[in-house]
């Protein structure tokens, strides 16, 4: 039977939102407080406007889209763990820190709200149920995403201001084909694996595992296991 459509956008459109919404935030708000306001100024750190910026880039740059797409459900192989009682600032790397905790966070409190559902109408529960789930997978899997070492990712830009001169400048220039590397990891090198009877899904595995033992740290400190 298929799912009705509208639930289905419900109970993703709503953690989706949130989780860029507030990741996008967090840029702004890093970078204001190490001393660059130019995204406070332009009112980025508003919940309103701050999620703008990531679909304006998702938009200009399809490969962005694909590569968040296939890493979302390659991660989702690695949350199984919801059955049962789960139900189902731009140039600082402290700030990139800080945005993939902001995400955590997030992750963290959409965990804990399972805690409530069962107060509700089963109805009502099942659909907060999906969206909590979703939100969990969704953060962490943006965390794990954007920390991955390849410019333009967030952990690509960190690992440029902690490398050595020489090693940072030739890797920084690696950023305007980033996301096509990217994608040829998470899609192209597995298919060729398969053709050659190899597994060279190394980055998928690497995702779902990060991805996995993240949910599975989160669902035990919030009482979920």
């Amino acid at each position: 039977m298929t799912a009705d459509p509208i639930y289905l956008a419900t109970v993703w459109l709503i953690p989706v939102i949130t989780a860029v919404t507030f990741h996008e935030a967090a840029h702004g708000f890093a970078a204001h407080l190490l001393g660059d306001d130019t995204a406070w100024r332009l009112g980025r750190v508003s919940f309103v406007q701050a999620h703008r910026p990531f679909w304006d880039d998702l938009v200009a740059r399809p490969f962005a889209t694909g590569a968040l797409a296939v890493s979302v459900r390659l991660c989702q192989a690695g949350a199984g763990q919801f059955s049962g009682t789960a139900l189902a600032a731009e140039r600082h790397g402290d700030g990139r820190r800080r945005r993939a905790a902001t995400n955590i966070v997030l992750a963290v409190v959409a965990a804990l709200g399972f805690h409530f559902i069962g107060y509700l109408p089963v109805t009502v529960a099942q659909w907060l149920a999906a969206n909590l789930k979703n939100g969990v997978i969704l953060n962490v899997v943006l965390a794990v995403f954007n920390l991955f070492p390849l410019p333009p990712l967030d952990g690509g830009r960190i690992l440029v201001g902690i490398l050595p001169k020489a090693l940072a400048v030739p890797f920084a220039r690696l950023e305007p084909y980033g996301l096509v590397i990217l994608i040829g990891l998470l899609i192209a090198l597995p298919l060729l694996g398969g053709r050659l009877g190899v597994d060279l899904s190394i980055v998928s595995r690497f995702l779902a595992v990060s991805t996995g033992a993240i949910i599975n740290a989160i669902l035990f400190v919030t009482g979920n296991t």
